[in-house]
């Protein structure tokens, strides 16, 4: 087989930047889910301290649970289709933001804590309002690392049926022995991770620009401190 560097064999039924959208479908929703599922898990697991380290322990378990071991069981049910692949990412997006979220929301004082109570607000606008933002470094933190997982892992599901959008081309690489093909995919698939991830970054400065950063000239005295500030903005 000849062409071009992006041609792709008609077998996968994509254009290489189709298998681009693909991919980032197939990872982005998963770790947005898990995000969303873990939310809570976290909250009830700081609320109630005895919680974590059980939820902890299944979150873990489920992730060492083989992807292929997922698909197998999930087959019967979902058939092969992109939301077999999607499933398991996002089980296993939670064993990283359940702990990211607890430790950030944990490390808000108490104080801060007792004056947003004094201040009026509830528990729930006290999470979404107070401790989530001051947690966001933590949060962010976790996001980085549970998107370029996913980027990486979504190539698994070439497994089954062409499901593993830029990793399907590993598979199409061997059987018409294109190295071409290969390196499309293992290229194209850590040049997503590396810019997924700076995104992030730029949503931390965008979100958190009360963080030191690099040669940042000192915050002046008349700026708020950055928990006086969230305060003042859940107050509003």
């Amino acid at each position: 087989m000849s062409g071009g560097l992006f041609d792709i064999p008609s077998d996968l039924q994509n254009s290489y930047w189709g298998l681009v959208g693909l991919h980032l479908r197939e990872a982005l929703i998963p770790v947005a889910v898990g995000l969303v599922v873990a939310l809570p898990i976290a909250q009830l697991c700081v609320r109630l301290r005895w919680l974590y380290p059980p939820v902890l322990w299944v979150t873990t378990v489920l992730y060492a649970i083989p992807s292929l071991a997922f698909f197998v069981v999930l087959i019967d049910y979902t058939g092969q289709t992109e939301t077999t692949v999607m499933i398991p990412l996002g089980v296993y997006s939670l064993v990283v933001f359940v702990p990211a979220i607890v430790d950030g929301v944990r490390s808000v004082p108490q104080e801060t804590l007792d004056a947003a109570t004094a201040m009026g607000l509830g528990p729930v606008r006290r999470y979404f309002q107070v401790q989530l933002p001051i947690a966001a470094p933590a949060i962010i933190a976790g996001l980085r690392i549970a998107t370029v997982s996913s980027i990486s892992l979504v190539s698994v599901g070439m497994l089954i049926g062409n499901q593993g959008a830029l990793g399907n081309l590993l598979h199409d690489g061997q059987i018409y022995n294109q190295p071409r093909l290969i390196w499309l995919s293992v290229i194209g698939t850590a040049v997503l991770a590396v810019l997924a991830d700076a995104m992030l970054v730029v949503v931390r400065i965008l979100v958190t620009p009360w963080m030191p950063r690099g040669g940042r000239a000192p915050r002046p005295v008349d700026e708020p401190e950055p928990l006086t500030a969230a305060l003042e903005d859940a107050a509003r």
